[in-house]
């Protein structure tokens, strides 16, 4: 069955790499600030800023079946260094920007659709200088299992909580082969993460072979958050 699927965030990285397998077989919809990268997929592009603009529902399908919310932060810094506007801005593009767009579009989510979200590893394994983003990815993962909670069994809600991926967003902390070596020894599996790593398994949380599952939060994450082998 050909699905309509919105994606928040599809230019780059993650979002790109889902919406460049799901133009093969479904209709899809990118809402994001640029369209260069996508300029050449088969999709329908809408002009948006998650920190400031109200999704336009007019150019929607009226039957959505699957929703992905792509858009996220990498601000590492000690505790210290951060004033408290950075917090407030780490849960307005993470977590309220998201409750924005999907207060928006969750009467249009059809019967067995399915929500995706994405958080972090360190949500789940304590690390230093994420106090920002691990709190803004928590509250995503709670407003998650609550929403699959309340409409379960008529929309399902997963989140994927990645580790490092190799993605325009890590590139400061990717920009040399001395650092992809580093961060790769951290992880069990020795690599960084692929962006298509982590669409592999959203795809998966979107499609017809996870029906049964709703309310998790799924580590893809190289072993990190899980096996101590250092």
């Amino acid at each position: 069955m050909k699905k309509n699927i919105v994606l928040i965030g599809g230019s780059h990285g993650i979002g790109f790499a889902m919406a460049k397998e799901l133009q093969k077989e479904h209709n899809v919809f990118v809402a994001s600030r640029t369209k260069e990268e996508i300029a050449d997929l088969n999709i329908t592009h809408i002009p948006f800023d998650a920190l400031t603009d109200t999704l336009d529902t007019a150019v929607l399908p009226e039957e959505i079946h699957g929703f992905a919310y792509c858009p996220g932060s990498i601000n590492l810094k000690p505790l210290k260094m951060m004033s408290i506007d950075t917090f407030y801005e780490e849960m307005e593009l993470n977590f309220f920007s998201l409750v924005k767009v999907v207060k928006t579009i969750i009467s249009r989510m059809a019967e067995n659709s399915s929500m995706v979200f994405f958080s972090t590893v360190a949500v789940g394994t304590g690390m230093p200088f994420h106090t920002s983003v691990a709190a803004a990815k928590a509250a995503v993962e709670g407003f998650a299992r609550s929403l699959a909670a309340e409409y379960a069994p008529k929309i399902r809600v997963n989140v994927v909580a990645p580790s490092l991926v190799n993605t325009p967003l890590a590139k400061r902390l990717l920009n040399n082969d001395k650092k992809i070596e580093m961060m790769s020894e951290r992880h069990p599996l020795k690599r960084v993460g692929e962006a298509s790593d982590i669409a592999a398994i959203a795809l998966f949380l979107l499609g017809d072979n996870s029906t049964w599952m709703t309310g998790q939060v799924v580590g893809v994450d190289g072993g990190m958050s899980s096996l101590n082998i250092n």
